[in-house]
């Protein structure tokens, strides 16, 4: 079995302000999942969003309900 580690990156929407999330997209295929979690704290907890989930979250932000 092969283990595949987060590969982390902010959105280039960033302007390293400080108040920034990173993703790790490329869990997508392998497990389904998206890890996200503060850029200003990697080495603490990240939020594991189902695949599906996190897409209706952007499409919701996209929309500008959010």
């Amino acid at each position: 079995m092969t283990t595949v580690s987060p590969r982390w990156f902010k959105s280039s929407y960033s302007s390293n302000g400080g108040q920034c999330v990173e993703v790790a997209a490329n869990l997508v295929s392998p497990s389904g999942v998206v890890p996200v979690r503060d850029s200003k704290n990697p080495e603490g907890p990240a939020l594991v969003f189902s695949s599906d989930g996190w897409s209706s979250f952007v499409d919701a932000v996209k929309r500008g309900e959010l």
